[in-house]
């Protein structure tokens, strides 16, 4: 029964990386940037002085601050894990040895894609040491510390599919890599940029008095800033943005309906193109 369940691609994925000397030094690097960023942010709100006061609202910025740069370094180093995934074993010839084992396509992706997702979610848990500081000063709520988590979980999971899908249809891992990092550019720039144009045309289209006594409703903005991370990471941290949303759409839906549900798409859909173009140059005569 518990072979079924069984993945010797996972677990041969996460000896290799939990061995390998990068991995720890990734992860030291990764707590090294947040044990600077919490150091200096308690020197500089204290006067780098120990008579300095520490308010609960000092505390939550300093939450804030390092939920927004973990979610930076999150989606800076999981493209680097994921989207090398199958193309360095073609890179380096063993792909088609993986391909005659009895794993099926679903196992090797889906073990591949776990891998990566288990070292990130260790470098998640490494850095809750860090946060324990901000439950020291006070200012943040548990479910507010859980919510983001999730959102991390949610978000890498789909950068992952991302980064395997495109290591999976190229060849070369460097052509992955840079596709990879191009659709979270899209997905974190490219989507603000158009959120703050649709809202820039609706300014201009009320100041001519054409639509004033009209209820806004923009569903494409709208869209746009579902989808986008930062955005909604603001909506989480700081609720009045959400109403300030809905007053420039004029859509009470919350976006994170929409982002978990586009993002949710995103894995499946990537998941099931890299599963049927694992195999797709392979020929069975039957």
């Amino acid at each position: 029964m518990m072979g079924r369940f069984s993945n010797p691609v996972l677990l041969k994925e996460l000896k290799l990386r939990f061995r390998a000397f990068k991995s720890f030094s990734g992860l030291m690097f990764y707590l090294a940037v947040l044990c600077i960023f919490v150091a200096g942010f308690l020197l500089i709100y204290t006067q780098f002085s120990g008579t300095g006061f520490f308010r609960p609202s000092d505390s939550f910025t300093m939450f804030a601050v390092l939920s927004v740069l973990q979610m930076g370094l999150v989606m800076f180093i999981t493209p680097g894990l994921t989207a090398g995934a199958i193309s360095t074993e073609r890179e380096k010839q063993t792909l088609n040895i993986l391909l005659t084992t009895t794993q099926s396509s679903t196992q090797i992706i889906v073990g591949k894609l776990l891998s990566s997702v288990v070292f990130l979610v260790l470098m998640l848990v490494a850095g809750l040491p860090l946060y324990s500081l901000v439950f020291l000063f006070g200012g943040v709520s548990p479910s507010q510390f859980i919510t983001i988590f999730l959102f991390y979980l949610v978000t890498l999971i789909a950068i992952g599919s991302i980064g395997i899908m495109f290591s999976t249809i190229t060849k070369r891992t460097i052509v992955s890599m840079i596709a990879t990092y191009g659709a979270m550019i899209f997905l974190a720039g490219i989507t603000a940029f158009f959120f703050f144009v649709g809202v820039s045309m609706e300014q201009m289209q009320a100041q001519t008095g054409n639509v004033q006594n009209l209820t806004p409703f923009s569903p494409i903005t709208y869209f746009w800033a579902s989808i986008n991370p930062g955005a909604l990471m603001i909506t989480m941290l700081y609720p009045d943005m959400s109403n300030a949303l809905e007053s420039i759409v004029g859509i009470s839906l919350p976006i994170w309906i929409v982002y978990l549900i586009f993002y949710m798409l995103i894995t499946v859909i990537c998941l099931f193109i890299a599963t049927r173009k694992l195999r797709a140059n392979m020929k069975t005569n039957r």
